[in-house]
């Protein structure tokens, strides 16, 4: 019996992890990759970004906090073109391993652009501009996405406009950077460059940051980048942006009508990512789509037999990299005979501004009133987030009012995206507040935060009074 043939379209953590999972399973992959394995995610995405943030905390915690723990260390500067170095040297390493990855696992990897030529059938095209069919049972889309340009006049004409890629890839650092848009990539990129001793001013035309987080975790996370300098302008609309000797001019007008502009060597626009699917040629493979977004059910199938999509290209869920490497194990699972169903329930949010923050389920303002139940815990009481930060930072849990089943977790504070790892279990796993609290937490540690928002949801913290 011949072995089932599976196209994988794109290498990034949904392409490369589904199609580990299906050569698991016994399947013949191949994985067409138009640029670089590893996408953006590895390339110019979560891991460049990360590496610059832990320079950026590494300088932080010489400058301020070295002096207070009795740390002395004088001239402590950043040294730009090294940072850049090591980001490239990690992130070579990480794409390296992927292709070992794809050997190890009997994978072949076919460098070309793959696009539809009928329903259910593609064709690749290579570097020298031939192309041949994808020959597959099935095939997995897991092309990601790309930086999306709002429609701000002078955006695209202005030399100093740079999106997260042009960001990641400067060889000086700029003496002052406007970033339009307070998501994620926005500010994650203002604290590094805040840290490096740029001055960065944010302008956003929301009047919130972060919608996808909790309000108070945002509401210390704000504080912070304020104490780090950073200049924060929510509700301030972009208007235009207009070059000049210096760099650029970014024009906004306030809801008020006031106008009010801001001059930086750079601007990082930043107001978030479409789907990378314009290449595929959707309608030509008859492939359902809203504006480029693939539609697809909880088996990641699409609305043509045989056709799945993944990750930052389909519709309606998280852009993550995590997100995209659980549908790819869906999908092929799914496609070898297993009846596998993506649940997006426990999918944390992380958030890797400082201090750091995650989020996973439900928040206060997508429940009704008296439904729930909140235990919050401030870092300031726990003794390892005092020694590691000063204490700053907050942990939330939400629960069913009657049941006290755990609903969300929220949190702000050192260590925050590894520790959210635990709502999201007690998620999956249906846990009660009260199985939480008689889980033994270990000390000293972050993790007794999470045990004492429990507590306090119950009116009997133990390392202070309830917060209410």
């Amino acid at each position: 019996m011949s072995r089932k043939k599976v196209a994988v379209i794109g290498g990034g953590p949904g392409g490369y992890i589904a199609a580990i999972r299906a050569a698991q399973l016994g399947a013949e992959v191949s994985v067409i990759e138009m640029d670089k394995l590893g996408g953006t995610c590895l390339n110019i995405g979560c891991i460049p970004t990360k590496c610059m943030l832990h320079s950026a905390e590494l300088l932080e915690q010489i400058r301020i906090q070295g002096p207070q723990i009795g740390v002395d260390v004088k001239g402590a500067q950043i040294n730009f073109p090294h940072v850049m170095a090591n980001k490239d040297k990690v992130s070579s390493q990480l794409v390296n391993g992927i292709g070992g990855l794809m050997h190890a696992n009997g994978v072949s990897v076919i460098y070309g652009k793959a696009s539809f030529v009928a329903p259910g059938e593609l064709e690749i095209e290579g570097a020298n501009g031939e192309t041949e069919p994808v020959e597959a049972d099935a095939v997995i889309l897991a092309t990601g996405s790309v930086n999306a340009t709002p429609p701000i006049p002078g955006v695209n004409s202005t030399s100093a406009c740079l999106d997260s890629t042009g960001m990641l890839s400067l060889t000086e650092l700029p003496k002052s950077l406007v970033v339009i848009g307070a998501g994620v990539i926005g500010l994650e990129l203002a604290c590094a460059y805040a840290s490096f001793g740029t001055k960065v001013t944010v302008v956003e035309a929301m009047d919130h940051a972060l919608p996808m987080l909790d309000r108070e975790i945002t509401a210390v996370g704000m504080r912070h980048m304020k104490g780090m300098g950073i200049d924060i302008r929510m509700g301030t609309p972009v208007k235009s942006i207009e070059e000049t000797t210096e760099g650029a001019r970014v024009i906004c007008e306030k809801k008020n009508g006031e106008e009010v502009s801001f001059q930086a060597e750079k601007v990082l626009v930043a107001v978030g990512r479409k789907a990378n699917t314009e290449f595929l040629k959707l309608a030509t493979g008859g492939i359902e789509n809203n504006k480029g977004k693939i539609i697809v059910d909880d088996h990641m199938r699409t609305n043509v037999e045989g056709i799945y999509a993944i990750g930052d290209c389909v519709e309606g869920h998280a852009q993550l990299a995590h997100t995209a490497s659980c549908m790819g194990e869906v999908a092929a699972e799914n496609i070898m005979g297993i009846d596998s169903v993506y649940d997006e329930s426990t999918n944390p949010t992380c958030v890797y501004m400082e201090p750091e923050a995650a989020a996973v389920g439900l928040r206060e303002d997508q429940l009704e009133e008296g439904s729930y139940k909140v235990g919050k815990f401030p870092m300031l009481a726990n003794g390892k987030a005092i020694i590691m930060n000063g204490g700053e930072g907050l942990v939330k849990i939400i629960a069913n009012a009657e049941t006290e089943k755990i609903l969300g977790m929220h949190i702000i504070g050192p260590r925050a995206t590894d520790l959210i790892a635990e709502g999201a279990v007690a998620i999956r796993m249906g846990m009660t507040v009260e199985q939480l609290i008689t889980t033994i937490h270990s000390h000293p540690t972050i993790s007794e935060t999470v045990r004492e928002a429990a507590l306090d949801l119950q009116g009997r913290t133990l390392n202070m009074p309830p917060v209410r």
